[in-house]
């Protein structure tokens, strides 16, 4: 914030408090990275990274790939971002029997993952916090946290929008803390409410499911959608996508290499 002279002490405070709490509200600290509207990129959870395709930015799961892999894709100058799992338990994570039972609900339709009682903010906030640290010591630039809408879905327990709006909070801050950048993954209902307090988002299906238009909140605050489709093909979407903003592409379910980019 730029002062004009002149002004009294008292009022430089207000200000410099006021320019605080904007920022505070915005996620805190403006110097992490954050992907423009229109950044192009590849998503790739299955297995450790192939970095073939030549674009700015990857999405990549942060427990199957070594610090060298993010370093890697570095020094080719890309920006990487940490996939991690937050509303659901995943049995086959080296972390699995840090969640006590009582935290865990109904499965939630993949393999060895049960739904998470994100009303336990004081469990799980650890928790998440251990992950957030494990992406930042690998030199990852960003969290992709999944599973932000839980109260939209059969967990279990009888979660509400205000539950998921303090959890999906509390998941951009732990975040924030470490100097990582934050996306919102799905919950479309709360972008005008959460719009603030990530830095993009991560979207599955919005043209399936003609939503798209809902993420533009994000676009018109510099922020990237980055978004997928499976069973729609590109010609049904991606002109909607490029008068959108949004950096779609193509993906098959498994989340492997083969990417097919508007």
């Amino acid at each position: 914030m730029r002062l004009r002279a002149g002004l009294g002490p008292f009022l430089v405070t207000v200000l410099l408090l006021a320019g605080c709490a904007s920022a505070e509200r915005d996620g805190g600290s403006t110097d992490r990275w954050r992907p423009r509207p229109g950044t192009t990129w590849q998503w790739q959870l299955d297995g450790r990274v192939d970095p073939s395709a030549d674009v700015p930015v990857y999405d990549i799961d942060g427990f199957e790939n070594r610090a060298s892999d993010v370093a890697r894709l570095h020094r080719a100058g890309r920006h990487v971002i940490c996939y991690v799992n937050a509303g659901a338990w995943e049995a086959f994570r080296p972390d699995s029997d840090d969640y006590p039972a009582s935290l865990l609900g109904r499965a939630n339709g993949w393999k060895g993952e049960r739904w998470l009682d994100i009303r336990r903010l004081d469990v799980l906030r650890p928790l998440l916090a251990a992950r957030f640290d494990m992406c930042r010591s690998k030199g990852f630039d960003a969290v992709e946290p999944d599973l932000l809408d839980s109260y939209l879905n059969r967990t279990g327990f009888p979660l509400t929008a205000r539950h998921q709006l303090a959890f999906n909070r509390m998941v951009a801050r732990l975040a924030h803390d470490r100097g990582l950048s934050v996306g919102l993954k799905n919950d479309l209902p709360q972008i005008p409410q959460l719009v603030r307090d990530f830095d993009f988002a991560v979207n599955e299906e919005c043209a399936q499911y003609d939503e798209c238009a809902s993420l533009t909140p994000f676009i018109k605050a510099g922020k990237a959608v980055l978004h997928v489709e499976y069973a729609v093909p590109n010609e049904e979407f991606c002109a909607q996508s490029r008068r959108l903003g949004l950096s779609s592409m193509r993906k098959k379910l498994d989340l492997g290499e083969w990417r097919r980019p508007c």
